[in-house]
């Protein structure tokens, strides 16, 4: 087995979903092996990575909205609010989903199903720089 990596930047423009799914596939096609599994994780602690539906964009807005009622901004609780009202909701949020995905691959194309696309989920406010790093681990 061998291993290329690259480091991408995703603009967000605040908070939702950035769809992200054929810079991925680039990458593994970039790193010219057949079979493997392209490891994506995202190097920030208020934003977060999310296997989701690609095809309608009301699955992420209903799963975005939901996510909201469950950590709203406004909790009287929060103390790390240093950064603005969203700074620890954001921080929640990211606890609660996942900030790394694993993506098998063969023929060098990402084994997704039908509708799932991969998604970078910006849990702030204001837009945002994020830095990804993908692994790509096959032969």
């Amino acid at each position: 087995m061998a291993i290329h990596q690259e480091t991408c930047d995703i603009r967000t423009r605040g908070k939702g979903t950035v769809e992200f799914t054929d810079e991925v596939a680039r990458i593994v096609r970039a790193s010219g092996f057949a079979v493997g599994i392209a490891h994506v994780f995202c190097r920030h602690t208020s934003c977060s990575l999310v296997l989701m539906e690609n095809a309608d964009p009301s699955a992420r807005r209903d799963l975005e909205r939901w996510l909201e009622r469950l950590v709203p901004e406004d909790d009287p609780d929060f103390v790390h609010t240093a950064e603005g009202p969203d700074d620890m909701s954001s921080h929640i949020k990211m606890a609660l989903t996942r900030t790394s995905e694993m993506i098998p691959f063969a023929g060098g194309w990402l084994l997704l199903g039908t509708w799932q696309g991969v998604f970078l989920w910006e849990h702030r406010a204001a837009p945002h720089s994020r830095q990804l790093v993908v692994t790509v681990v096959g032969e």
